[in-house]
């Protein structure tokens, strides 16, 4: 659900009459809601008081429900971002809340369950590009991407409520304490796990947002005629193999080297992006997006499961519901500012603005 406007963004645009940015403020509006969604969730301890199982389903037949809202016929710029906001806010009880169930389940090989499930959100993150070029190819209503997410969503949600019980690792926290989000924050290992998760936020969904927008913007060649849906979903969709291979290569290198060493490449991609983009070359252009797809996330589950590791058991549903509130907090930010520079400079130059991002995470995961 969560990309599931920016697949039909043209469409949108098109049937409301919405202007060029329309891009970046419904893309924020997902990440606003999102946020506080987390923070609510964090500072109410939901996930470390109720079975994860029950929230990740009654969050997934909301989010599904609002998801169709966005095709109301009267639906308006204002009612569209309201709409995405509320979707945002109940995928609070779906991402972080997987992650707790994960391991709630899972004490050895966490990394490894990990790259699984974040391979997960992955594919489902970049699947609305697949089915809007499906519905394209056979000359489909572009409405029945909207209504397919929302479908899987439903589904996803019940194999999670019927399959999946309360995991064997689970501590349930009886009561509530509204410092528990703030409290995390006093342990070290805890802190340089968090921050190297807000580096890598302020890169991830940025460039997930705007591969779409460089495709078209390369289109503008001459000669070039790049499938923009289909080319969007691989390269988004590679980075689940990715963050599977990582999770399955950590145990044998280890959880916080594997993901310095993909912050490391994805950081590298940045600062060479102009370079590729201005080689007129759509086989390399595309070639280098789908690799820098596969390494821009191919940390997110090692890091997660840092995160995981340094918190306590009581609070790590909390733990990773605050981290991943600011780290959505942080995307906005960057989304915002590729959005704001997308007109002033040339798109070549636009995703090197996002380079801070795994400096600052590898400098976070390793200062002493």
């Amino acid at each position: 659900m969560w990309f599931a406007g920016n697949a039909v963004m043209t469409d949108l645009v098109r049937n409301y009459e919405l202007s060029s940015s329309a891009l970046g403020h419904l893309t924020s509006a997902v990440q606003f809601g999102f946020i506080a969604g987390t923070l609510l969730f964090a500072i109410l301890n939901i996930a470390d008081r109720n079975s994860p199982s029950k929230v990740f389903f009654y969050c997934a037949l909301t989010g599904a429900i609002l998801n169709l809202g966005i095709l109301i016929p009267s639906a308006n710029i204002l009612s569209l971002l309201s709409l995405r906001f509320l979707t945002g806010f109940s995928l609070a009880g779906i991402y972080p809340i997987g992650m707790k169930i994960a391991a709630d389940h899972f004490k050895d090989g966490l990394g490894r369950s990990l790259g699984f499930l974040v391979g997960a959100l992955v594919l489902g993150t970049a699947f609305p590009h697949l089915l809007k070029s499906i519905t394209t190819s056979v000359e489909l209503d572009w409405r029945l991407v909207i209504v397919f997410t929302s479908i899987l969503s439903i589904l996803g949600g019940t194999l999670i409520f019927t399959s999946i019980p309360d995991g064997p690792y689970r501590r349930l926290r009886k009561t509530t304490d509204l410092l528990t989000a703030i409290k995390v924050f006093r342990h070290k290992d805890f802190r340089a796990a968090a921050f190297g998760y807000f580096g890598h936020m302020w890169e991830l969904y940025a460039f997930w947002a705007f591969v779409p927008v460089i495709l078209f913007a390369y289109n503008s060649n001459p000669g070039s005629e790049i499938d923009i849906p289909i080319t969007s979903f691989w390269i988004i969709a590679g980075g689940g193999l990715a963050c599977v291979l990582s999770g399955l290569l950590s145990s044998r290198t280890g959880t916080k080297r594997t993901a310095a060493t993909a912050l490391f490449l994805s950081g590298l991609c940045c600062l060479i992006s102009p370079f590729i983009f201005n080689m007129n070359s759509e086989f390399i252009l595309i070639l280098f997006l789908m690799l820098w797809g596969m390494v821009v996330v191919a940390d997110s589950p090692l890091i997660s499961t840092l995160v995981a590791r340094n918190a306590d058991l009581e609070s790590r549903g909390t733990a990773l519901t605050i981290v991943n509130s600011i780290g959505f907090a942080i995307t906005i930010i960057s989304i915002q500012l590729l959005n704001a520079l997308s007109s002033v400079i040339s798109p070549a130059y636009l995703l090197l603005f996002l380079a801070p991002g795994p400096i600052v995470g590898l400098i976070a995961l390793y200062r002493k």
